[in-house]
């Protein structure tokens, strides 16, 4: 029944190590061999997702990646662009004074210069090391206004990122699209982006309808494609949110959760 599987990488196919585990990617290749397609959907770079995309052996440009939480959806091999709904730097520049007003660190992804920031901090050097993105040190006001900039986030601490998130004006979340990833990562996309604009687009593309997809996650910013899969399916390490929104929840990224739902409605089936 289901012909394509959306995946969530860390905290869903990757466990808390950031490993991926033989019976993850057992599941996914008997699953291919089904005739199954298998994309992987996360808020990292293209480039982030490489080691796990090969790991897979799906680096082909049979292959399609939706990377910067969708808001780019390509081929892999080629870099054939499906769909792209991205920021620019006028948002950028903005976000910075939110960041500043609210006292957050910021970083962002531009798609010249790679992952900026205007001061170092603890959580882009978590994003330049999880993503193997060099950092480049720039004041975001010097940025030029139609810089294309794939997203933004605030990031900081825990409770100083809650303490900013509930004074974030409302006519913010009239402009982009936010989420939180992570409790210390606040995630700034353009409107028309989020993992469920861009699974529908692809499966659009792949002329599979809605009925015939399985989205898996863990965090805020794998709401929407849960909520647009035929199947939603919740990690048992999912927040409570996400969990309320899914038709099934599996096992935990770290008990092969993955593995177990692919097992359940599509091996078995």
């Amino acid at each position: 029944m289901y012909k394509l599987i959306a995946l969530d990488i860390d905290g869903t196919l990757l466990n808390s190590d950031k490993k991926m585990s033989n019976e993850n990617k057992d599941a996914i290749a008997a699953a291919r061999a089904k005739g199954v397609r298998v994309v992987l959907v996360s808020g990292r770079p293209t480039s982030g997702m490489r080691p796990s995309l090969k790991e897979l052996g799906m680096d082909s440009d049979d292959d399609y990646v939706l990377s910067f939480n969708a808001s780019v959806v390509q081929k892999v091999k080629s870099e054939t662009i499906i769909r792209s709904q991205i920021l620019t730097g006028v948002d950028a520049k903005k976000l910075a004074k939110v960041a500043q007003q609210y006292d957050v660190d910021i970083h962002a992804f531009s798609h010249e210069k790679g992952l900026i920031t205007p001061a170092h901090n603890e959580y882009t050097d978590l994003e330049s090391r999880v993503n193997g993105e060099p950092i480049t040190l720039i004041d975001f006001e010097t940025l030029e206004d139609d810089e294309l900039i794939l997203k933004v986030m605030l990031v900081d601490k825990p409770e100083k990122l809650t303490a900013a998130i509930k004074q974030l004006p409302a006519s913010l979340h009239e402009e982009f699209t936010i989420m939180q990833s992570a409790p210390f990562f606040l995630e700034f996309l353009n409107l028309n982006s989020n993992k469920g604009i861009g699974v529908k687009a692809l499966a659009e593309h792949l002329s599979i309808p809605m009925e015939q997809v399985i989205c898996m996650g863990d965090a805020g910013n794998d709401y929407h494609m849960i909520k647009y899969a035929g199947l939603g399916v919740a990690m048992g390490n999912a927040t409570d949110d996400i969990k309320a929104i899914a038709d099934y929840i599996t096992a935990s990224n770290n008990e092969h959760g993955v593995a177990k739902a692919i097992q359940k409605f599509v091996l078995d089936v």
